[in-house]
C-alpha cells in the first residue's frame, strides 16, 4: 500500500473523471509493483543480463498513454518495462522474457531491454542510447506516409539528448513535419552523471528551438500534468504542425541499473523525493481528498495489483526455457 504523508510538494490539478483517475492509480500502481518484483527477482539470479527499474517514474508513461488514441505507437530505451505494461502488454510476458523463459514476448531470447508487441503498438526498449530516436522518427515516417493520423510517441532519456542522431532526428522530423512526439525522461542524472555536468544547456526542451520545434517543460511526477501537456502536444503533431518535444522532470528511485548503487546522489535527496514528490502517493492523496473512492477500494486494487503480479511470477517461472533449437529463428541470416 502507498505510504500516507502529512503533506506533499505541489499539486495536482486539471478535472478529470474520478474512474480514470483510478484507473491512472491502478496502471501506475502495477508498474510500480511489478519493478519491484523483477528487482527481486534479479538479487535472486532469476533474471539475467541488465534490468532498468523505472520505479518512480511511473506518471510520464501513464500520464501519455491516456493521452495517446489507439494506434498511436510507442519506442523507448532499455528501462521500458513500464512501457510495456502501459501499452497493455501481458504482464505475464513481459515477466517471463525477463527471466528467459519461452513465454515471453521474444521468446526468452530478448530480455529486459528488447521485447517487442506490434498488437499493442510498441516498438521496443532499444539498448543502444539513443538509438530509438531515429526508429521513431521513422515510425513517424510511416504514420504520415500511410495518412493514418496517428503519432509516434519516441521517449529518451536526459543522457540520450546529448547524442549525435537525435538532433539528425530532429532535423528531419521537423523538415518533413512528422507527427513525433520526443519525451525527455529528465530524471536528472542519465547513467550516473548529473544533468548540470554533462549538459551545457539544461533546458532540455528547448533543444529543438534551432529546427523550429516547440517545446515544454513538464511536472513529470504528476499524471494529471503530463496528460494534459500530453494532450496538447500528440494533438499538435496529430494535425500536422510537425514535432513537438516535452521534457518531463521525473525521478527514479534506483540505480541505473541493478549494479548501480548510485553513490552519486545521498540517500537523504531520494527520501525527500519520495516523500514531497512521489507520484502514486501525490494521486492518492487526491483520491482520498477528493472522496473519488476510499481507503477499503484503494486496498482492493492494491490486492488485485499484488495479485497480477503474483500470477506474472509464477506464470514466469513454470514457463520452459526455449529450445536450443529456437536461438537461430527470427534472426536475418547472411547468405
Amino acid at each position: 500500500m502507498a505510504r500516507p504523508t502529512a503533506q506533499r510538494a505541489g499539486k495536482i490539478s486539471v478535472a478529470a473523471d474520478p474512474e480514470e483517475i483510478l484507473r491512472y492509480y491502478r496502471d501506475m500502481l502495477l508498474i510500480r509493483r511489478f519493478e519491484e518484483k523483477a528487482g527481486q527477482l534479479y538479487g535472486m539470479g532469476l533474471i539475467g543480463g541488465f534490468c532498468h527499474l523505472y520505479i518512480g517514474q511511473e506518471a510520464v508513461v501513464v500520464g501519455m498513454q491516456a493521452a495517446s488514441e489507439f494506434g498511436d505507437t510507442v519506442i523507448t530505451s532499455y528501462r521500458d518495462h513500464g512501457h510495456m505494461l502501459a501499452c497493455g502488454m501481458d504482464p505475464k510476458g513481459v515477466m517471463a522474457e525477463l527471466t528467459g523463459r519461452r513465454g515471453g514476448y521474444s521468446k526468452g531470447k530478448g530480455g529486459s531491454m528488447h521485447m517487442f508487441s506490434r498488437d499493442k503498438h510498441f516498438y521496443g526498449g532499444h539498448g543502444i542510447v539513443g538509438g530509438q530516436v531515429p526508429l521513431g522518427t521513422g515510425l513517424a515516417f510511416g504514420h504520415r506516409y500511410r495518412g493514418d493520423g496517428k503519432v509516434c510517441m519516441c521517449y529518451l532519456g536526459d543522457g540520450a539528448v546529448n547524442q549525435g542522431q537525435v538532433y539528425e532526428s530532429f532535423n528531419m522530423a521537423a523538415l518533413w513535419k512528422l507527427p513525433v512526439v520526443y519525451v525527455i525522461e529528465n530524471n536528472k542524472y542519465a547513467m550516473g552523471t548529473s544533468v548540470q555536468r554533462a549538459s551545457a544547456g539544461t533546458e532540455l526542451y528547448k533543444r529543438g528551438t534551432a529546427y523550429g520545434i516547440p517545446g515544454e517543460r513538464v511536472d513529470g511526477m504528476d499524471v494529471i500534468e503530463v496528460r494534459k501537456s500530453g494532450a496538447m502536444a500528440l494533438g499538435h503533431a496529430r494535425k500536422g504542425d510537425g514535432p513537438f518535444i516535452l521534457e518531463m522532470m521525473t525521478y527514479r528511485y534506483r540505480g541505473h541499473s541493478m549494479s548501480d548503487p548510485a553513490k552519486y546522489r545521498s540517500k537523504e535527496e531520494v527520501a525527500k523525493m519520495r516523500q514531497e514528490h512521489d507520484p502514486i502517493d501525490r494521486l492518492r492523496d487526491r483520491i482520498l481528498k477528493e472522496a473519488s473512492a476510499d481507503e477499503a477500494k484503494l486496498k482492493e486494487i492494491d490486492r488485485e495489483i499484488k495479485e497480477i503480479v503474483s500470477t506474472a511470477t509464477e506464470f514466469a517461472q513454470q514457463s520452459p526455457e526455449p529450445d536450443p533449437a529456437e536461438l537461430f529463428t527470427d534472426v536475418l541470416m547472411a547468405s
